[in-house]
This record gives structure tokens, sequence and C-alpha cells, in this order.
């Protein structure tokens, strides 16, 4: 079992570690049509996703971030209920994963394009859908202060070979 100080020491160096690739990344990223590289917050966001740790997710917000799929209608609000929702995400979609295809900052705010994809536990195929991410950073652009998901849930159903009024299984 990790002590706590042990612990808190490693969150603690992880976040430095983020801020500066961000900061880094951000620096990097200002010249977009000459460097068509992804803000570190953005490449962190992703493979947190497609990990397989959901505190990995809850690790990237502010202590009151919040998280909305607009798709599903839901917020989550702070670090818990954030990597909840990928622990959640996990149990319901088999190798869920986000794959960027372009990203754009623009002070403390990013809007990413991406394909989301998995595939529903029961469904009789896998979706890959098209959505768009709107991250709202924190003053430091370390983390994430807001994350709101927008993609199409009639697609994901229809892809996936699902009715309309499909619902996921109970927790």
């Amino acid at each position: 079992m990790t002590s706590r100080p042990f612990r808190t020491m490693t969150v603690l160096t992880a976040a430095a570690a983020l801020c500066a690739t961000a900061s880094i990344t951000s620096t990097a990223y200002a010249a977009q049509d000459t460097n068509r590289r992804v803000p570190g917050i953005v490449s962190a966001w992703a493979r947190a996703w497609n990990g397989t740790d959901p505190q990995a997710l809850g690790a990237l917000f502010t202590a009151r971030g919040t998280y909305t799929d607009e798709a599903v209608g839901i917020t989550f609000r702070g670090r818990k209920e954030i990597a909840g929702w990928k622990a959640r995400a996990d149990t319901l979609i088999d190798n869920v994963h986000v794959t960027i295809r372009a990203a754009h900052r623009e002070g403390d705010r990013i809007t990413v394009r991406a394909v989301y994809s998995g595939h529903l536990k029961g469904a009789p195929k896998p979706f890959a859908v098209p959505m768009t991410t709107l991250l709202g950073l924190d003053k430091n652009h370390c983390r994430i202060a807001s994350d709101q998901d927008h993609y199409s849930l009639a697609t994901v159903l229809t892809q996936s070979g699902l009715p309309a009024d499909w619902t996921p299984p109970a927790s």
C-alpha cells in the first residue's frame, strides 16, 4: 500500500510536469498554421480516455471542474465524479477510444475535433462518431475547468445496431 505522503508527492510531481508540458506545448502551438502540435492538456485528456485508469481523467481537472456529456445530458462535478464517469464508460463500452483530429486554442479555451469510438457491450457492431469537445482551462492553463463533449448519441446507437430507445443497463 502506498503511503499518503508518497502518493501526494507523486500527484504534485505529475501535476507540475503536466503544467510544464502544457505551457511548452501551448507556446509551440501558438504558431498553429506552421506547427500543428496538439496542446499538452489535450493529449493528456485523450490518453486518459484511452487508458484504463479512471483517476487519470479526474486528475486533469480542477477540484471544481465540470464534465458535461451533451449527448446524454449529464454533468459531473469534481474529480471524483469525473473519474466515476470514466469508470462507468469503461463498464459500458469496450475499447473506448478518442482520436484527436485537430485542436484550436484561443486564450483559455480549446476546441477539439475528434473521433469517439468503441463497442457498446451487447451491441452487434462498434461505433466511431465525430465529436467536438470544448475545454475551458484554469488561469494557469494547466488543468481543465470545464469540458463539454458534443456528439450524436443517435448515430452511436445506429452504428452500434441498437434501437433509438436503447438505454444502458443499470449499474
